[in-house]
């Protein structure tokens, strides 16, 4: 298993992370996913440094990351956490919308689950974020703990792809029907 706290990675958020990782795999012609910009309306502009000082987000947004790996189209967030218990209050019912609709046009929809303290990732398929959802929206838990993520999932480094993510798209694809 690889190791995220390397020399070379102090101080890197998981983004980054993801980005390199998404850049390897563009070179390597294995998948082609891009970062989605979170789109804003600047409120204060400082002239000086031309910097954004005030903005507030146009639309909600739907998910991190979206594009294809090996013609299947794909789509996912990346989501940090510091305890061991993940609040469902970090994913938005707008985000639960759009990947079960991109699942339903055949298209895989996950989450990338970083537990900061642990230095552990997780790829976490759509089915098994929907069932946590599931259960909050019927009056259960409104989160999930470590203790409940599938750790047949946990996401290893290989290589220059820090988050390789591939490995959990194929055993999803591989359980499906």
């Amino acid at each position: 298993m690889g190791t995220w706290n390397t020399r070379g990675l102090r101080g890197s958020t998981l983004e980054d992370l993801i980005n390199h990782t998404n850049e390897s795999y563009r070179d390597r012609h294995l998948a082609l996913i891009q970062k989605i910009p979170t789109p804003i309306t600047p409120i204060e502009i400082d002239k000086a440094s031309r910097h954004i000082t005030l903005a507030y987000f146009d639309q909600k947004s739907t998910v991190d990351y979206i594009g294809t790996v090996q013609g299947i189209p794909v789509c996912f967030d990346a989501k940090e956490c510091a305890a061991k218990t993940f609040p469902l209050q970090n994913i938005h019912p707008h985000q639960i919308q759009f990947m079960k609709e991109f699942e339903e046009q055949g298209g895989i929809a996950f989450i990338i689950l970083y537990f900061t303290s642990l230095n552990e990732m997780y790829y976490m398929p759509f089915e098994h974020i929907y069932t946590f959802w599931k259960r909050m929206e019927d009056g259960g838990r409104k989160s999930f703990t470590y203790d409940e993520v599938d750790k047949a999932w946990r996401i290893r480094s290989f290589r220059d792809m820090l988050v390789h993510y591939l490995e959990g798209i194929q055993k999803d694809l591989d359980r499906r029907p």
